[in-house]
Parts: C-alpha cells; sequence; structure tokens
C-alpha cells in the first residue's frame, strides 16, 4: 500500500483542479472562515482526534480496550469502523458548511484526513463507496457529501471508487434518536448489487456517525449481495448527546 504522502494521478489531477477552482474564486476557510484558503492550518491543528482505547469493531471510546458491551450482544455487519476526529469545533462547522452551504471544495480537502486514517489502520480493500442520500434527498441538495470525501480518497489510495449502494426508501435524520431508534430507522433502507461487491472487500464512507447504524445498515446490505467483509470510515463522531445538543443544524444521517 502506498503512504498518503505517495502522489497518484487521479489524485493530484482532482486536487489540481480545485487548485484552480481556488484561484479564480478565492475560498474561506471551512472551519473559522478565514480568507484565502478552505481548510487553514489554525483549524486542523484544533482538530480533536479519535484516539484509543477503542472498541476494536465499532471504534467507539472504550476504556481498557477490547469489544465493547454492544458489539458483543449485537455484533455488527461490518468488520470494523473508525473515525478521523470528534464531531466539535473546526471540523463540526466544516462539515456543515460541506453538507448544507454548498462548500463541495470543502470535500477535497478534508478528504485527507480520511487518507492519514485509512494508512493508519491498512485495511486492504477493492472499493470506496459512499453512503447514498435517497433520491429525494439528492434532488434536493444536488450533491452527496459523503461522495465529496469517499471519491479523493479513493483517487489517493488508488482503489476504485464506486457507488454500489442505493437508499430504497426515505429515513427521518438521526439527530435526536437514540440507537435503538437509529437502528430502526435505517434498517433495510439500503440495497446493493451482487454483480458490483460480490467476493469484495468494500469500504463505506460516510461524514459523521454517533451510533454506527447506518454504516451497519450499509454493511448489512453489502454482505447480503456477496461482499466478503465491509469496513467504514467517518471524518467524525458525534456522541448521542453531543447530537441532541447539535440538533438545530441536523448534520447527523
Amino acid at each position: 500500500m502506498k503512504s498518503a504522502g505517495t502522489a497518484r494521478p487521479a489524485h493530484f489531477l482532482y486536487h489540481t483542479f480545485w487548485c484552480a477552482v481556488d484561484w479564480l474564486f478565492l475560498p474561506n476557510c471551512g472551519g473559522c472562515g478565514r480568507p484565502n484558503t478552505r481548510w487553514c492550518q489554525t483549524c486542523q491543528d484544533n482538530i480533536s482526534r479519535v484516539t484509543g482505547p477503542l472498541c476494536p469493531r465499532c471504534g467507539d471510546p472504550q476504556p481498557g480496550g477490547g469489544l465493547c458491551q454492544t458489539c458483543l450482544e449485537q455484533p455488527p455487519a461490518y468488520e470494523a469502523l473508525r473515525s478521523f476526529a470528534y464531531f466539535t469545533g473546526p471540523i463540526r462547522e466544516a462539515l456543515h458548511h460541506l453538507k448544507y452551504k454548498r462548500d463541495i471544495g470543502l470535500g477535497e480537502a478534508l478528504s485527507k484526513h480520511l487518507t492519514e486514517l485509512y494508512n493508519e489502520v491498512k485495511w486492504d480493500v477493492n472499493i470506496v463507496t459512499p453512503v447514498p442520500l435517497s433520491k429525494q434527498r439528492m434532488k434536493e441538495r444536488g450533491y452527496n457529501q459523503a461522495s465529496m470525501l469517499g471519491r479523493p480518497l479513493a483517487y489517493a489510495i488508488g482503489k476504485p471508487y464506486r457507488s454500489v449502494l442505493d437508499k430504497q426508501r426515505d429515513t427521518r435524520s438521526q439527530v435526536g434518536l437514540s440507537a435503538v431508534e437509529r437502528k430502526e430507522n435505517v434498517a433495510g433502507a439500503f440495497i446493493a448489487s451482487p454483480d458490483q461487491v460480490k467476493g469484495k472487500i468494500i469500504l463505506v464512507i460516510d461524514d459523521v456517525t454517533t451510533t454506527g447504524s447506518t454504516i451497519d445498515a450499509c454493511a448489512q446490505a453489502l454482505r447480503l449481495a456477496g461482499a466478503s467483509a465491509v469496513y467504514g470510515l467517518t471524518l467524525a463522531r458525534a456522541m448521542l448527546q453531543a447530537d441532541a445538543d447539535d440538533q438545530p443544524t441536523h448534520l447527523s444521517q
């Protein structure tokens, strides 16, 4: 596996495109609004990383390490889920800009953190895919924020990027729901084609996770379609109480 610092043609071209856009339309930092940069160094320095000990399955902080009680009692369909940072401070602001203010260039800037995380966990996957939006949500927003993170990640690590999941029904916002309600809300919401995923190891990308229920629902659909294993990466990890505090922004899925 090549490291995050190794340039790949597709990734170089994608990065160059966004640099050209920034040259034509001077950006502001998605975290603090500082001019002439999409994602300033000060905001990057103030990220609160998710660090161990973690549950080896869901990636939730777990004192002493080992599987958390939830994963012991109800093992998720994915092999492992990891998040780069906590959903607070600059990351929270940047994701708000990416998701609701059409600041789509932020996806390329933020994706470098997912690339860093992928190189840390050292998973060997075959396909990178985003958590999909429903057709109605996609029509309203015009783009999928998970795609804006997942595509440049795939280019950076040299893996195929494919949208192999579909969301076959609308779901409620996950914000403010309990862990049980989140799981019920997304149960059976996704579908995958066996022609695309059978025998493959799939990496599912999303912006924020709280309980992992959305990634788990995607993993269930992928395993049902024949995927040999599923992993998940998200840029941020929120806690249930944090989600309740953030309810007016409607950020978590």
